[in-house]
């Protein structure tokens, strides 16, 4: 059932389905709550499930010029108390993982797992603050023909083909988030912490899921994160880019729901 809320004068939008421990499922850049649908159609046969839509994403308002991953974690946390839950499991793709690091500094109390899909902890190099600001530019001069070129390139080039409905589905998707909202985040996460540290200090289970074929995150830079938490499980496909919970449906959500019953 999707709800709204007023946080910071702006609405946000959510979705809560099913009962029991409560996970959190947080979409990634260009996204929206409805690449969770299946998921969490699955998943609240045995949780609560949440599901919301980021600043600037889906039916949720654009804040400001820039969403920091901070203001993203406040807006999970109000959505939070407003239902009255006091512990979950977050599962952050892509950017929803730089968000869900956010909450766990600013709200650490309230977690009791945390999921980076296809994510890391990392914060953009030099390189990478140079290669956003260009993407800002881009957006700002034809957003549509920057999203038609971004999302083929999420997926492993073996499944561009196989997957063409669904990219196209993420393309329909995309292409209803503002040029502001999508340059929003781009500020947002090219000026967002490191939290390796954080890592390291977490007394929660982190899970990664990783594809060997991820062009956005490579499987080089997330892999030394995995030795850092204190309890760290990792599930690394073959096959796979940037979208396994596409491209591995199958492997991420069994994935997802043990880890979701064994951490409660």
């Amino acid at each position: 059932m999707e709800k709204q809320l007023i946080f910071n004068k702006h609405t946000v939008n959510y979705s809560i389905s099913g009962s029991g421990p409560t996970l959190v499922l947080l979409h990634g850049f260009l996204e929206s709550i409805s690449i969770w649908d299946d998921f969490a159609n699955a998943l609240s046969k045995t949780n609560k499930v949440i599901t919301i839509d980021l600043p600037g994403f889906g039916k949720t308002d654009v804040f400001s010029e820039n969403h920091s991953m901070e203001l993203m974690a406040d807006t999970v946390a109000a959505v939070l108390q407003h239902e009255k839950v006091t512990h979950c499991l977050v599962t952050g793709h892509s950017m929803g993982g730089y968000v869900a690091l956010a909450f766990a500094k600013k709200y650490g109390d309230m977690l009791k797992g945390l999921v980076l899909f296809h994510s890391h902890a990392g914060a953009d190099d030099q390189q990478g603050k140079i290669n956003r600001n260009r993407t800002i530019e881009i957006v700002k001069k034809n957003h549509q023909d920057f999203i038609a070129g971004f999302i083929p390139l999420l997926f492993a080039e073996s499944n561009i083909d196989k997957y063409a409905d669904k990219i196209n589905e993420l393309k329909t998707i995309s292409l209803k988030t503002s040029a502001l909202g999508v340059t929003a985040a781009l500020a947002g996460m090219r000026d967002r912490e490191d939290y390796r540290e954080l890592l390291t200090q977490l007394e929660i289970p982190v899970l990664f899921i990783v594809g060997k074929q991820d062009s956005r995150i490579s499987i080089e830079k997330i892999l030394p994160q995995t030795t850092l938490p204190k309890h760290s499980e990792a599930l690394i496909l073959d096959n796979v880019g940037h979208m396994g919970f596409i491209e591995a449906r199958r492997q991420t959500l069994r994935t997802l729901a043990h880890f979701g019953i064994k951490w409660f």
